[in-house]
């Protein structure tokens, strides 16, 4: 016999919550698992667990505006004979001409030099509108290959070896069909219209030693004038950055798993990496160890959103951030004034799962000629400088609080967190104490 309380309402399942079931759902309908873009969904520890500790009496402030706060960084300053001098530290990503449009990419040049940081080419090569438009570009070097040649290789100011994405480290991307179109394809040298799935490692070499041998072959093919930087995803931080250092390296990149994708399985997405936030301390421990903190410079991404997150990364290390989502949506990206077209594709803005359809109504993650002329790169660029201008704006203002005449001059003990797991990640007090667990670990 059976007895249902009518005073208590059904109580559904934390574990078998209403998404879970629908996807248990769809896997027993379809057989296929499922892909999208962007980063992890779930919530992690993030730069929101940790707060400033502004100056007072035992810190002096320094006077609003008019003392002033160094925001410039310069990176690969370890071997190239030309290391890139920047007016923030706020980078753009690499993000694909496939996954993003040829105004996308064009927007994030322009937007990126007029606010005098770099942006990044991503996998597939690169294009005259974006050689054209950025005043600093970073040449992405991948397991594919896909467009790389000795000639753009020179054209760039600085080569990224990209070794793992923090969305998914250890595993390849993808680029739909649909996305595929004649250019993407010529420069790929793929067939128009077929999925692309990416390489997860490099072709040629099997470990750390013959990493140092293709570092050592872009260096001689650029006459040692570029900056070599080795992007890394957020999985074994200590050993991956001193391994990068140990093989050459001028600058480490670090994504964690709040960083984006343009297509990956959502099971990579939501269940391997690690929070950018735990990543920061190992990989600024391994370069301590090493006698190159602040020698090879270190770059986080990840989930990058405000001045306040910039900061955060750069007292706790970093020595300089870059943003991938974030650029994308200053320049137009899941603008709710697209929720009618967003609802037909069966999402809405501000969920990114359609980046993987080639279908973007702002015209961002397409390769549709009509819809990517909806974006008119030179507004877009523009949005996106003054976004940076007011994130770098904000980190100024925190550095000042704390007393601070330049950014990097940030460090731990201006911070302190608000949960056990920040504290423990970010290796800075609890706050009101001066305890976070296991002090004296890195």
């Amino acid at each position: 016999m059976s007895y249902h309380n009518p005073f208590t309402p059904p109580r559904k399942s934390a574990t078998f919550d209403d998404y879970t079931l629908a996807e248990i759902r769809r896997a027993a309908a379809t057989g296929i698992y499922d892909i999208r873009g962007a980063g992890t969904k779930r919530k992690v520890p993030h730069f929101d667990d940790l707060l400033f500790l502004g100056a007072s009496i035992s810190r002096y402030p320094l006077e609003g505006y008019r003392e002033k706060c160094d925001t410039s960084v310069v990176l690969g300053t370890r071997f190239a004979k030309k290391p890139i001098h920047l007016k923030t530290p706020i980078t753009i990503a690499g993000m694909s001409f496939g996954a993003l449009s040829g105004n996308a990419k064009e927007a994030l040049g322009r937007g990126a030099t007029l606010a005098g940081t770099s942006t990044t080419t991503g996998d597939g090569g690169m294009t005259d509108e974006e050689r054209g438009h950025s005043q600093t570009l970073v040449y992405q070097y991948l397991p594919s290959r896909y467009g790389m040649n000795p000639k753009d290789l020179r054209r760039a100011d600085a080569i990224e070896v990209v070794v793992g994405q923090g969305a998914k480290p250890g595993g390849g991307g993808m680029l739909l069909g649909q996305k595929i179109s004649d250019r993407v394809a010529n420069m790929r040298n793929l067939p128009k219209g077929i999925d692309q799935r990416s390489a997860c490692r490099h072709p040629d070499w099997t470990g750390p030693d013959d990493l140092e041998i293709k570092i050592l072959e872009l260096r001689e093919i650029t006459d040692w004038e570029k900056p070599i930087y080795v992007k890394v995803g957020g999985a074994r931080p200590y050993y991956d950055t001193a391994l990068a250092v140990k093989a050459g390296a001028d600058v480490v990149v670090l994504d964690g798993m709040q960083g984006g994708t343009a297509a990956t399985q959502d099971v990579f997405i939501e269940n391997v990496g690690m929070p950018t936030l735990a990543c920061i301390r190992p990989a600024v421990q391994a370069l301590q160890d090493l006698g190159m903190h602040r020698k090879v410079q270190l770059i986080i991404s990840g989930g990058i959103r405000s001045g306040a997150d910039v900061a955060k990364a750069l007292a706790l290390g970093a020595d300089a951030v870059a943003i991938g989502t974030a650029a994308l949506v200053a320049i137009g990206d899941n603008d709710p004034k697209w929720e009618e077209e967003y609802q037909k594709l069966g999402t809405t803005a501000g969920a990114y799962d359609d980046w993987h359809e080639g279908k973007d109504p702002a015209g961002i993650t397409t390769q549709d000629p009509e819809l990517a002329a909806r974006l008119d790169p030179v507004a877009a660029g523009r949005r996106l400088a003054n976004y940076l201008k007011v994130m770098t704006l904000e980190a100024q203002t925190i550095a000042r609080a704390c007393g601070k005449n330049k950014l990097t001059n940030l460090e731990p003990e201006d911070l302190c967190a608000l949960t056990v797991e920040a504290a423990a990640m970010a290796q800075v007090p609890l706050a009101g104490t001066s305890w976070y667990p296991g002090k004296g670990a890195f």
